[in-house]
């Protein structure tokens, strides 16, 4: 029979124990990520969705979404679907507070994923901010997109692959920003 000194150390040791637990489970991401998280300024998300010319009925995967700006403000500006993807996932919880804070959940998804493993073929417009490796990688994913689909990438191009478009953006700390944009089927350079 358990005397009430018995019960208050049983519970205080069941609390340690959750305690360990919670700490041992907390999310990490499935592999390192490749790069750590830098914002795109928010005058070069609006350069990247206009070059893209984002419209109501375009899906845009951001793929490294980091907080979400460019998913919600595609999401702000026109009205479109969008999906953001990270695989860190405090990232993911940045970006799942910053939908929520702008009322968007019915807009904008947020999902931890390797960004590598997507099957891309259903968006209608791609953003990057990925180094430049990393946007070459996705070739193969990208060459799946419909025609007619948008890609478009802040600071880095894609060896190999000749962009339609280069945009030189000024940013408000005097500094300045490339975009790049694609449209499939991708015009690949020999």
């Amino acid at each position: 029979m358990f005397t009430k000194i018995s019960l208050i150390v049983l519970v205080a040791f069941a609390a340690m124990q959750f305690s360990v637990f919670a700490e041992n489970t907390e999310k990490k991401p499935s592999r390192r990520p490749d790069i750590h998280f830098v914002p795109t300024p928010h005058e070069v998300v609006e350069v990247m969705l206009r070059l893209a010319d984002v419209k109501e009925d375009d899906l845009v995967y951001d793929l490294g979404c980091g907080d979400g700006r460019i998913v919600i403000a595609a999401a702000k500006k026109v009205g479109c679907k969008a999906i953001g993807y990270d695989i860190d996932p405090k990232m993911v919880e940045k970006s799942i507070e910053n939908v929520k804070k702008n009322n968007l959940e019915h807009l904008v998804t947020i999902e931890e994923a390797d960004v590598f493993e997507l099957d891309l073929s259903e968006a209608s417009v791609i953003t990057l901010y990925l180094l430049p490796e990393l946007n070459v990688r996705l070739i193969p994913q990208l060459e799946q997109l419909a025609p007619g689909s948008r890609i478009v990438s802040h600071d880095f191009g894609m060896a190999g692959v000749q962009p339609d478009v280069t945009a030189r953006v000024r940013r408000e700390n005097g500094g300045h920003s490339n975009v790049y944009l694609w449209t499939t089927p991708l015009n690949k350079i020999d």
